[in-house]
Formats: C-alpha cells, sequence, structure tokens
C-alpha cells in the first residue's frame, strides 16, 4: 500500500507541475497527450483507491458535486477595505498623515497593480489548502473551498519550505479573453452576456456547483500573505516566494520612494490597458512589516496601504446622429447616437451631451469621432473630439426651434440658465416624465407603472397631473375598467395595479414631497423638508426664510419649492380629498441609534423583507438611506441578484451586510 501511496503522490506532484508549467508561466514541457496520459492514471489510481485519495489531488481542479448552499466563516483577521487616492497629491497627503505616526520611518513602498476581481482568503495548514473564504462582509465570508480548488494557480499544497500555516488573500479574476470566451456560448444558448469580467468572476465565485466553475477557468493573484510571527520577508519578498510555490506573479510592480511610485502610475496608466485582465487603479503599501505591524489600521482600513485610482477609461467611437429627450421638467437634452463600442465592460450605443452649450463647446458634427467615457464609471458621456477631427467639413447639428415631441415653443426659463426647454405646460413629454418620477421607485415606487403603461395613460388626455390617477380609486370598478382597457394591461396586472395606488396613499410625506417633481428636491432634501414640516399643509404655508432654515436649503431650492406652491396652491387639499394622508415622519434622536452616522444602500431580493420596509427599518435604525453607491456609502445591505450595486460596494471595499444582521439589530 506504501508503493501505491507513493505512485499517487509522484503522479499529482507531475501533474501540479505541468499544469503550473502550462497555466501560469506558458512553457509547457509535455505534450497534450503526455500529460493526458498522466492525469488518466492519476484518476484511475483514486478511483481505484478512494482511501488513499488526497483532497488536494490536483484532479480536484475539475470541481465536486454540488453543495446546497455556503456556510459562513469568520476571517481571524478581518479583511479591511483601502482608503482612495485620485491624485498625486492625495498620495502626498496620505504619506504626510502616516509619518506623523512615525516620523523617523524612511518611506518606501511596494506598489502593485490592483487587480478588478473578487477578494479571497485561502488558508493553508499543513501546506495544504483547508479553506477559501471570500471577502462577505470584512469580518465574515463565505466558505468557497470546493470552487477554490478549482482555480490552476491556486495551489493546493505547498512545497517544503513554506510555512506550515499560511493565510494567502488575493483577487480571483477573469481574464478578458476568456470573457468573451464565455459570452459567445452565451450568445449560442439565448442566455444574458456577463456584463464585464468582474461581474463574472464574483458570480462564478458564488456558485454551487463546483464542476461549473473550474469550466469557466478563472484565475488568482495574490496581494498579501499573512506570515507567521518571525518570518519578517516585507511585502516584494514575500509576493516572490508566493510565485515561486506556484501562485500568479503581479505583472507589473515596483518598489521604492513616493517619487518611484508616481513613475509607475505614469508608467501604468496607458499599459494596464493592454493587460489581459482589468485593474482599476494601482495599491501602494510600507514596505517593511514590522511598520505596518506599528503603524496598524482603523476599524475600516489600515494605515499603512492605499489605493490609486485611475481616471475612467476613454474610447473612441463615431457619433452616427444626435436626437433631443425632453424631460420632466421639458429640458431638452442633446443625446448622441453612437458607433457600438465597448466602455468599461459594457455596449455603448448612446452618450449624454447634456446641454447645447456643451454641444458648441465640443464643436460636434455627426460623423466625427469622439472619446467617451463613462463618468463615475456608469454614465456614458462624450469627453473630446479625437484631434484633428475638429478640421473637417462637417454639417452643424440643428438646434431644435419647436420640441421634438409637441412642436411647442422653447426657450430658457432663466437668463443664467444653460438649459433650453420646452414652454408648453401641455407637453405630452413633460406629463409623461413627471407620472415616471411620481411613480418611480425613489418616489411613490408604485409597482407596474412602467414606460409603456404611463404613454397610454397620458396619451388617453383623461389626466393632467400625475396625482390626479388616484381619481380612479374613487370608484374602484371604474379604474379597474380603465387599466384594463389599455393595452397589454390584463385584469389581474390592473387588480395590482389599483392596490399599489391605494398602498401609495399613505406612503411617508417624505416620498410624497419628492413624487411631486418640485425643482431641485431630491429624495435627501425631500427627508430633510419633511422633518422639518410634517405635513403638505406645514410646507405649503412656510415662507422661504423658514424654508432655508431646513438643513441643506439654500435660497434656490427654496425658491423653487414657493413657485411650485404658488403654482399649485390648492395641491394638499385637492390630495386630501382623494383620500392621500401621507404618513409623517417620527421625530426621535438618532445620535444612540445602532447605525447613526452610517449611509446605507439597499440592493438585490431579501428573503423577507421589501426594499421599502429594509429601507424603512435602516432609517428606524439611525441611518441615512440613499438610492446609489458611491465613495460616501458605508453600507450596503444586500440579498439575492443583487447585481451592479453588490459589485460597487465590493470594489469600494464597502461592508456588506444581509437581513439577519440588520434583523439582529433590531434588539
Amino acid at each position: 500500500m506504501s508503493d501505491m501511496r507513493q505512485r499517487l503522490k509522484d503522479l499529482a506532484d507531475q501533474v501540479r507541475q505541468h499544469r503550473h508549467r502550462y497555466y501560469v508561466l506558458d512553457q509547457p514541457t509535455v505534450s497534450d497527450a503526455e500529460y493526458d496520459a498522466l492525469e488518466r492514471e492519476l484518476r484511475a489510481l483514486e478511483e481505484a483507491h478512494p482511501d488513499l485519495a488526497d483532497p488536494n489531488s490536483p484532479t480536484r481542479r475539475v470541481g465536486a458535486p454540488p453543495v446546497e448552499a455556503f456556510a459562513k466563516r469568520r476571517h481571524q483577521t478581518p479583511m479591511l477595505s483601502l482608503d482612495n487616492a485620485y491624485s498625486e497629491e492625495e498620495l502626498r497627503d496620505w504619506e504626510v498623515k502616516w509619518r506623523k505616526l512615525a516620523p523617523e520611518a524612511e518611506p518606501r513602498y511596494a506598489v502593485e497593480l490592483k487587480v478588478d476581481g473578487l477578494s479571497l482568503s485561502l488558508k493553508y495548514v499543513g501546506r495544504e489548502l483547508v479553506e477559501a473564504l471570500t471577502r462577505g462582509d470584512g469580518e465574515t465570508g463565505e466558505l468557497v473551498t470546493e470552487n477554490a480548488r478549482t482555480i490552476a494557480d491556486i495551489p493546493l499544497r505547498l512545497p517544503e519550505g513554506a510555512p506550515e500555516q499560511l493565510e494567502v488573500r488575493g483577487e480571483v479574476f477573469l481574464s478578458r479573453k476568456r470573457w468573451e470566451e464565455l459570452n459567445q456560448q452565451r450568445d449560442a444558448r439565448g442566455e444574458a452576456r456577463f456584463a464585464n469580467p468582474r461581474n463574472a468572476a464574483s458570480g462564478t465565485m458564488k456558485l454551487l456547483d463546483s464542476r461549473e466553475v473550474a469550466a469557466r477557468r478563472l484565475s488568482f493573484l495574490p496581494w498579501q500573505a499573512l506570515w507567521p510571527e518571525g518570518e519578517g520577508a516585507n511585502h516584494a519578498q514575500g509576493m516572490a516566494r508566493l510565485g515561486a510555490w506556484g501562485f500568479g506573479v503581479m505583472p507589473a510592480h515596483a518598489e521604492g520612494d513616493l517619487e518611484a511610485v508616481m513613475a509607475f502610475i505614469r508608467g501604468q496608466a496607458e499599459a494596464r490597458l493592454a493587460l489581459p485582465f482589468d485593474t482599476d487603479g494601482v495599491v501602494l503599501k510600507v514596505l517593511d512589516p514590522a511598520m505596518q505591524q506599528r503603524l496598524g489600521a482603523t476599524d475600516r482600513v489600515p494605515r499603512w496601504a492605499v489605493a490609486f485610482k485611475f481616471p475612467s477609461t476613454q474610447v473612441t467611437t463615431t457619433v452616427l446622429g444626435i436626437t433631443w429627450q425632453v424631460g420632466r421638467s421639458g429640458k431638452l437634452t442633446p443625446v448622441a447616437e453612437l458607433e457600438a463600442v465597448e466602455v468599461g465592460g459594457s455596449t455603448v450605443r448612446r452618450a449624454t451631451l447634456h446641454n447645447a452649450d456643451e454641444l458648441a463647446r465640443l464643436g460636434l458634427r455627426i460623423g466625427h469621432r469622439v472619446f467617451i467615457e463613462k463618468g463615475g464609471e456608469v454614465i456614458p458621456k462624450v469627453v473630446a473630439l479625437v484631434p484633428g477631427e475638429e478640421s473637417r467639413d462637417l454639417p452643424a447639428p440643428d438646434i431644435p426651434a419647436r420640441c421634438p415631441e409637441c412642436a411647442g415653443p422653447v426657450g430658457k426659463t432663466d437668463d443664467e440658465e444653460v438649459a433650453i426647454r420646452c414652454l408648453n405646460p401641455e407637453c405630452p413629454a413633460k406629463l409623461v416624465g413627471r407620472v415616471l418620477h411620481f411613480g418611480g421607485r425613489s418616489a411613490l415606487d408604485i409597482e407596474g407603472m412602467g414606460e409603456a403603461l404611463v404613454e397610454q395613460v397620458v396619451a388617453s388626455g383623461r389626466f393632467q397631473q400625475p396625482w390626479e390617477l388616484f381619481s380612479l380609486l374613487q370608484d374602484p370598478r371604474s379604474g379597474l375598467a380603465y387599466f384594463s382597457s389599455l393595452e397589454r394591461m390584463a385584469e389581474r396586472s390592473a387588480q395590482n395595479l389599483i392596490a399599489a395606488l391605494d398602498g401609495a396613499r399613505v406612503k411617508p410625506l417624505s416620498r410624497w414631497i419628492h413624487a411631486l417633481g418640485i425643482p431641485m428636491v431630491g429624495a435627501r432634501t425631500a427627508e430633510l423638508l419633511a422633518e422639518a414640516h410634517p405635513s403638505l399643509e406645514a410646507l405649503w404655508a412656510a415662507d422661504e426664510h423658514r424654508l432655508q432654515a431646513v438643513e441643506e436649503v439654500g435660497p434656490k431650492v427654496a425658491a423653487a419649492v414657493r413657485a411650485f406652491v404658488q403654482l399649485h396652491p390648492e395641491l394638499p387639499a385637492r390630495l386630501a380629498e382623494l383620500g392621500i394622508q401621507p404618513t409623517p415622519p417620527v421625530p426621535r434622536d438618532l445620535s444612540a441609534l445602532p447605525l447613526a452616522g452610517e449611509v446605507a444602500v439597499v440592493t438585490g431580493t431579501l428573503p423577507s423583507l421589501g426594499r421599502e420596509e429594509a429601507e424603512a427599518l435602516l432609517k428606524r435604525l439611525g441611518a441615512k438611506v440613499t438610492g446609489s453607491v458611491s465613495a460616501k456609502t458605508t453600507l450596503l445591505l444586500a440579498g439575492d441578484k443583487a447585481g451592479s450595486k453588490l459589485a460597487k460596494a465590493e470594489a469600494l471595499g464597502i461592508p456588506v451586510r444581509d437581513e439577519a444582521w440588520l434583523r439582529g439589530l433590531e434588539g
């Protein structure tokens, strides 16, 4: 039996070596047929002698049977996020800040690319891989060991000379080439495409069937090792050791003082675009491990490391046409119709030009080639003409003399305003926009009130204001008949819409204020106004001086509120006639609540709470709730199918919590 055990070990070692040379080094030394023969023999012997099979055998790279769900496990050492810097000046400020804690220290750094993927922690005991945890919320992650075993450049066993126990942290990612191949396969099967490599990698690691994970061929690059006490390697030396043991090696890295770091960053600004994987920045780490230990961390980030984020990726494309959209305020926005191009992992065919002045500033013509980028990595926008394009003799785009939707007059409503607006108060496009906003997720969140339905409602000519929809509840049978008569509205859908309208009558006052579409009053301002004026009657009675006493409300916002009130003086009474009774906020002291100071976002489908219920609970616990993830977000409450908000939160290092955690705070 000892001979068989040794044969299994020898075969496993050979397969590991050849896989590393093939997948990581791209330097195979045997033919595919020779390699296949070795793997077939190993697999056959493991099947014949299952009691001798190694759980970290390279044959496990193809995956194991599905699990029912991932277990949760706490990180022995929290996986903290990183502070971000966006300029050389901010990097210098960061250096000044940490050196105040250690003025005698020599400021030398390791700097490497920040891979855009999913963070993973690998635990080795007896030099064997025994555990793989996702970052999770930084304190607790999901146990995805079987999935990690399928990744070719995660060693399942460390060589002699490696520590008996070691934790290695790094990034799981999907190469751009493999992402494109997977999308082609999904196209052929009629499945939805992966939006970008990062989302594909993250979603793949969450699959319950590791055999499917293996088929997608993920990659892994380490960015930290938690060495046993006394090992003493600095960061660069530690990464070199990991590379020698079979981990992937970061293709671009350097070490030196801050000037060397700046030179590295400038060199990578364009070079990174040619890499086989996505990267959104670089990470600086104080080189000396003893100094890292001394500097320590806050409760959120280490003081000895920072991420420098590159500007948005730019690409070039051709302007095929310019169209004009009419918003709920009547604003006419020019939109560039573009030759389709990939930007930041998605296909872009349209980009905003903001207003006519911006169109003139760019000197844009149909047929020009332009640079486009995603503002904040989300909204496509035209940045500039490609050099040399300005000299081309192309026709200037027409500025509308009439509204493109209603043919009404257009002009500026304020001498200082840039935007051109439709001046026709009865423009159907404006009403469509107002009704969509009224029933939208950030306002009254009336389920079923989509664009196709709203366009039909406006076209019927029955309603002149969004709130007039509630007149349908005064005779429910008549209202049901009205909605049922619209295209693609079955009776059940009409019933659901009537019920949604009925439920909206007692939505929070802040949502009603936001839903009314008062210019310059967004969701946050509406919350502040509702806290200061606990009824619509009170808000209507407030003069500009009292309005400006509200936090974040200045003269322009106050004037906009008063102008809306003067335009609709009887609105509170009219809403009361329609049975609308907005729920006022409950005054309270937030400072002692468990989520005081937190800025939270809700995403995905939670097990038992609806989005509105979850947001209400977060607010009751002291959090400020916003609709989108940003650098100011401190907490993401995520459920199933969380999508892009989860991806952005993880990329920003924002803690991610689940419903069970939130319920636990209720006490």
